[in-house]
């Protein structure tokens, strides 16, 4: 039998029983402000903005337990060529295995990541959302069009004979003869 898939409203701070919300294949979408995400907030210049997100829960042909989650925002970031803000676009999509135990990660098919869910099923929606945020951000952000600094420096004389640790040895020997 098919079935209209249920829309519910976002509730980010409150728990989602995940494995009621995949029996029922249930949909969540929301909107959170990017201030609502500490652990993220760290790693960005500021906290305007959001993310819009939708989280699909469902089992599949296999029988294995998933949530899909799909994100777009735009982080703001500082390019550490310029040091200046950018906003860097970010689309996410995500099939997250649902585990009791991380035996099962194991028996995952291929392209899921596993989530180990808690032992109460519980799982909040921020949090769920943050990780794959944090995940997205670049280890160096650097804003698009920026040019990398490539120049030669050549180095002075007296540099090059200071990197030279017998180049005193050297003046020693021409005196001595």
């Amino acid at each position: 039998m098919s079935a209209d898939v249920p829309r519910a409203p976002a509730a980010p701070h409150d728990a989602l029983d995940v494995w009621r919300m995949v029996s029922a294949r249930r949909r969540v979408e929301g909107r959170l402000p990017l201030s609502a995400l500490p652990r993220l907030a760290d790693s960005l210049a500021d906290t305007r903005g959001e993310v819009v997100f939708t989280l699909q829960f469902d089992t599949d042909t296999f029988k294995v337990p998933y949530v899909e989650l799909q994100a777009e925002a735009s982080l703001p970031l500082l390019c550490q060529r310029s040091l200046q803000r950018f906003e860097l676009p970010v689309s996410i999509g995500q099939r997250l295995g649902l585990m009791r135990d991380e035996a099962d990660e194991a028996g995952l098919p291929p392209g899921y990541e596993p989530l180990l869910v808690p032992e109460d099923g519980m799982v909040r929606t921020v949090d769920l959302v943050e990780d794959e945020l944090i995940l997205a951000v670049p280890v160096i952000p650097v804003a698009p069009g920026t040019e990398a600094m490539e120049r030669e420096w050549p180095a002075t004389e007296e540099e090059v004979e200071r990197v030279n640790p017998f180049a005193a040895l050297a003046a020693l020997k021409d005196k001595s003869k």
